[in-house]
């Protein structure tokens, strides 16, 4: 709650609270080769700009979610690590909260490894070793009896915003320096970018072995700054093992402390009005760089914009990120600690 809320409970003892509206965001069809869920994250901005229930300027300004909840369906079998890239970016959205349909196998993968993972730090002598136990407890408990949260089938909505997949033919970005500013690839291609960041919460430790893969087809360093911050101490110790980081070295990448880096706009910082694509959530003015122009964009993307200094034509983009097809299961599996 804002501080107004908190004054306001603290001197009645009681705090109003509104159930705000949802806005439905249904997903249709196959994912074209290609396309990452990055590009569906920013689908989102980009299909409600076409549908008039968002504009980018900030005069009069339009937007659908703000205040509201959004709910995602469509989406059922993505794991729940690969669901929060689109739940993080609700706030990018001035969503009140976030709620998308996942199937049961996902949420019960997600909570075994998770419980499990509890227990490991509680016996390698982490803080709260009581609470972590407890934790795991509740998820495992919970397994016992697994029952999903739904929709109610008659439920309404303040807007209804349908994506068909098959739509989206090549990546989207969000433009410099509005994270509600989304195009097409080939609207900015061949714009000149200068430094690359890959980390942030909206990343997971596959979009590193994506990374990795297009990068290691480079012969030397790569001709931007390039920065990469796994998100946590766990997926840079697992890149570790699997030498990737040798990769990414190699091929001119600054390995940050895990962490949020250049996303939380007061640790590293981007030169001066530099160029960049970033995979970060936002792209405010002046947030990783003073005069800094920030596209968002996925890992894969920021990949291969690195290997040509710019941002690529779509057929480029393919072309690079070809090297992935067929390894997809093996490139963005999860840690799994069950």
């Amino acid at each position: 709650a804002g501080s107004g809320l908190v004054a306001f409970a603290a001197a009645t003892g009681t705090m109003p609270l509104d159930m705000p509206e949802s806005v439905l965001v249904r997903f249709h069809g196959k994912r074209r080769p290609g396309i990452t869920l990055r590009d569906l994250v920013h689908a989102i901005p980009y299909f409600a700009i076409k549908k008039g229930l968002l504009t980018v300027p900030k005069k009069n300004k339009i937007n659908v979610f703000s205040g509201r909840i959004l709910e995602i369906e469509g989406l059922e079998d993505l794991s729940c690590e690969h669901a929060f890239e689109l739940a993080d970016a609700s706030a990018e959205r001035s969503a009140a909260a976030c709620a998308i349909r996942l199937s049961q196998a996902s949420v019960e993968t997600y909570l075994r490894s998770n419980a499990a993972l509890l227990r490991i730090m509680a016996k390698e002598g982490y803080e709260c070793a009581d609470a972590l136990i407890k934790r795991a407890e509740a998820m495992e408990h919970w397994l016992e009896n697994p029952e999903l949260i739904e929709a109610d089938p008659d439920c309404s909505y303040a807007a209804i915003l349908d994506i068909d997949c098959e739509e989206i033919t090549e990546p989207i970005v969000c433009c410099p320096n509005d994270p509600d500013d989304a195009k097409l690839l080939s609207e900015v291609a061949g714009n000149k970018i200068d430094e690359v960041f890959i980390g942030s919460c909206m990343t997971n430790i596959g979009h590193y072995r994506a990374a990795s893969a297009i990068l290691g087809q480079q012969s030397g360093e790569v001709p931007v700054r390039l920065w990469m911050a796994p998100p946590t101490r766990m997926d840079r110790h697992e890149l570790t093992e699997e030498g990737l980081l040798s990769v990414l070295g190699k091929a001119g990448a600054r390995i940050e402390i895990p962490g949020c880096s250049l996303c939380m706009g007061n640790q590293a910082r981007v030169r001066d009005h530099a160029k960049v694509i970033s995979t970060s959530t936002r792209n405010f003015p002046n947030r990783l760089g003073n005069g800094a122009d920030v596209y968002l964009g996925s890992a894969e993307l920021a990949a291969v914009t690195a290997r040509l200094g710019r941002l690529p034509k779509p057929d480029e983009y393919f072309k690079e990120a070809a090297i992935l097809k067929g390894k997809e299961q093996e490139i963005y599996s999860l840690l799994d600690f069950s």
